[in-house]
Parts: C-alpha cells; structure tokens; sequence
C-alpha cells in the first residue's frame, strides 16, 4: 500500500496553489525593498510554525500561534496600510483590456530586461538640468493609472528626448512649472499638481520632493526631481529615497525597476 494514496490532487487543488503563488508574487512586488519585507517574511515563518505544530497534533504551542496570528489581523492592517492600499490601486487601476498591460502583469519570468521608456535620456537630462540648477520633476507612470492627477496640468503627446525634455523645464517655458507624466516613452502630461506627503523629510528637501514622496506613496509611479538649490537628482520610490552611486547606476536601476 502506498503511503501516499490519501493525496489526491485535482485541478482545484493546482488552481488554488496558482492562485496563492499570485497572490504572494504581488505582495513581495510591494514590499521588496522595504522595511515591510522583514515583517512580511516574520509573518510567514509564523504561519508556518502554526500549520506545523497544528499538524504534529501540539494544541497548545498551535492555540498560541493561531491566536498571535488572529488578534494581530488588525495590527497587520495598520502596520501594511501603505502596501495594501497600493495593492488595492494595482488590482483597480490597472487597464486590463490592454492586452500588452495584461502581459506585462502575467510576466513574472524575464529572460532579459525591457522597458518601453528611454531611460537613457531621462536620466542624463536630469543630470544636465542638474548642473545647471534648473529644477524638475518627472513622474514614470507604471501600472497604477495617475488620470486622477492628469486633470490638474495639460495634457500632452510628446516622444521622449533630451531636447523635448530640456524645453519644457526651460526656465522660461510656460511647461516647467509642475511636474510631467511619463508614459510607454511619452509625455503624456505636463504642469501636474502631484499629492504632498505629510513625511518628515531633511530641510535640504523642498516641496517638488514631497510631491515626488506623495504620488510614489500613493501608487507604483517611479519619480525623479531635480533639486533648483544643489542640482541634486532624486530618485523616489515607494515613498522612499533610493540611493545610487553615479548616473549609470541609476539608470541601471530604474530600468531594473520598470521591468
């Protein structure tokens, strides 16, 4: 007699398995690479601990991890509000009837990296409005749709280049002022009024970093401002300041982010 003949696995069974291992793909996608993946992965050990004792019949030693898990539902919702509004945002916004959407969501094997956008030229723009103390902010728009901010500027259509980018944060266009959506390579938008974050941020950093805090809190967008004080170039993420240590690296890194 095999052992093993109580397993029975059916085509349900392979459903919900698929169904899971989508939903922790989504999960980790929105806390990797912050401090909410050590609690995320804490919360799996415990899980786990509790399915094992459960099974090995220890009552109490399970009683005690189900009831951590239990009570702390609530503590989870407030600790994870951030990553769950976000997964709420990526599940509600994002334009399923695009085919080329729907593929990019179902992709979780990469054989190469790929974005549509010239992040060659958005990055080195940035550092040559940079020397010369010109500000920006840039919004790279991913799978959270941001038409809720869109309304606020001008609507645009507008290939991505140096020369295009240059003219519109030229100090003197009428376009600088605010920031610009960046779409599958195209400015899509330009003097966008974006959401201030209330995070405390160091003096050194002014209203145009806020803003770029206050859209990446509140969707997946991938911002980049140009500080008019110093030059500096900020790369904001998540609602956090990712560092990079030349323009390489971080062209690098935002590509590796897109895709």
């Amino acid at each position: 007699m095999n052992p093993f003949d109580f397993i029975k696995i059916g085509f349900l069974d392979i459903f919900d398995i698929a169904l899971v291992a989508i939903l922790l793909y989504y999960i980790y996608k929105l806390v990797k690479g912050t401090v909410a993946i050590n609690i995320f992965i804490g919360i799996a050990l415990l899980f786990i601990m509790y399915k094992i004792t459960f099974a090995l019949g220890l009552k109490m030693f399970s009683g005690i991890l189900g009831g951590l898990l239990g009570v702390g539902a609530v503590g989870l919702m407030i600790v994870f509000q951030q990553e769950i509004r976000k997964f709420l945002l990526m599940i509600g916004s994002t334009n399923y009837s695009n085919k080329r959407n729907l593929m990019k969501q179902l992709r979780f094997l990469k054989s190469e990296i790929h974005t549509d956008n010239d992040v060659d030229s958005i990055v080195r723009t940035c550092f040559k409005l940079g020397s010369t103390r010109t500000g920006a902010l840039i919004v790279i728009e991913r799978t959270n749709s941001l038409d809720f901010v869109k309304n606020s500027g001008d609507r645009m259509h507008a290939e991505v280049n140096m020369p295009i980018l240059e003219s519109v944060f030229f100090k003197n266009s009428p376009l600088h002022d605010g920031a610009i959506i960046i779409k599958d390579n195209y400015i899509t938008s330009s003097r966008i009024v974006l959401p201030v974050s209330n995070k405390k941020i160091p003096k050194r950093f002014g209203l145009r970093h806020k803003a770029a805090i206050g859209i990446t809190e509140r969707t997946d967008a991938l911002c980049l401002a140009v500080s008019e004080e110093t030059g500096k170039v900020s790369y904001i993420k998540d609602g956090e300041f990712v560092l990079y240590k030349d323009e390489n690296d971080l062209i690098e890194k935002i590509r590796l982010d897109l895709s």
